[in-house]
């Protein structure tokens, strides 16, 4: 079989998607699939519009000589890939890891509401609803919808997406490549707590500061977004100068910031399934995450890690204090996380999607 990915991201650009799709172009081929990407980054310089109509030609251009389309999101390659599956008549799949209408409402529409009740809720802003309809469209018109959690299959199933047309496959990190730590990182004094991912509203990077204000533990922030000359005033403000905005990382260096956490902290109010949180359970990183989305499927209150309320930093402070100061606790969370850690081992992924886009064709 020969498969078509559009994707909307591609090492050496960072982020779930470029992880998951160069997976699947070097570990697919063994299970007998041929694989043929489609970078969206190729024509991201383009005009808006434009740009998706030349991602539509070449996507129908692989399309041609294909078994079968898979987008990696429902809208920005989604769409285009749709048109292009139909044009070419093959079958077509998509991979949903979030709501895109409200992902794209929070940070430039003024939506306020989480995403549990946002998609229950009529929105004012007209153009999300018109992204709200495209992601429901293109999820309806894939034979097959497959997302990384339980959780996400709840959200696409309030789309009005059939139970049936949903497949459930746990996103697989690898994490057998280690990078380098940066020198300002390695500079900081002990101990030392990780928080990864984008500087955006929901990830409340602003609470895993106030959190630790007024103690002697030094910060990291890794990644990047529209937030982060806010959270770097507010962090200067706040901690004393015991932390380090580095950025992006590639994904090895990212594994070794990992590695070397006390502790690593999601305060998310929505996650779909975090590719970060598995790798610092893959890693023995002890663990403490928000209990929203896909986060309870990932770690188990009191046994693979710590799990409190959204949007909390007092308890959260609190659950950091007492992890930070019992170290057997964080050896045994770190112990039972690699061993939890191995449901979402790689050979499991690809058996699984290798199965799901087979019976398509």
């Amino acid at each position: 079989m020969k498969l078509v990915i559009a994707t909307p991201l591609y090492p050496p650009e960072i982020g779930g998607p470029a992880t998951y799709v160069k997976l699947l172009e070097s570990s697919l081929p063994k299970e007998s699939i041929e694989v043929e990407v489609v970078k969206f980054s190729d024509v991201r310089r383009l005009p808006k519009l434009i740009r998706h109509y030349v991602y539509f030609k070449r996507v129908l251009r692989a399309a041609r000589t294909a078994d079968l389309v898979l987008a990696l999101d429902p809208v920005s390659v989604g769409l285009p890939a749709m048109w292009a599956a139909r044009k070419a008549g093959k079958p077509f799949a998509v991979k949903i890891v979030g709501d895109y209408a409200w992902e794209q409402g929070r940070q430039r529409f003024g939506v306020a509401l989480e995403l549990d009740e946002f998609i229950h809720t009529r929105q004012r802003s007209s153009l999300v609803r018109l992204l709200q309809r495209i992601q429901t469209w293109v999820a309806k018109s894939a034979a097959q919808v497959i997302v990384p959690s339980t959780y996400l299959k709840s959200i696409v199933g309030a789309w009005g997406v059939s139970e049936e047309n949903i497949c459930v496959i746990y996103n697989a990190v690898p994490t057998e490549e280690k990078g380098i730590i940066p020198a300002e990182i390695a500079a900081l004094p002990r101990p030392l707590v990780v928080a990864v991912g984008r500087l955006v509203p929901w990830k409340n990077i602003d609470g895993v500061i106030d959190a630790l204000a007024n103690t002697n533990t030094s910060l990291v922030i890794v990644g990047d977004g529209p937030l982060r000359a806010s959270l770097t005033e507010h962090a200067r403000r706040t901690l004393s100068g015991r932390h380090a905005f580095v950025g992006a990382l590639s994904h090895a260096d990212t594994l070794a910031v990992l590695a070397i956490a006390d502790v690593f902290v999601l305060n998310s109010s929505y996650e779909g399934l975090s590719h970060v949180l598995i790798e610092a359970l893959a890693l023995g990183t002890p663990t403490i995450a928000t209990a929203v989305g896909g986060n309870p499927e990932v770690v188990t209150d009191g046994e693979t890690g710590i799990l409190v309320a959204s949007d909390n930093p007092t308890r959260l402070a609190e659950a950091l204090a007492s992890l930070l100061a019992n170290a057997p606790l964080r050896t045994r969370l770190g112990v039972n996380a690699k061993i939890s850690a191995k449901r979402f081992s790689v050979k499991t992924m690809l058996e699984q999607t290798a199965a799901c886009l087979s019976s398509l064709t």
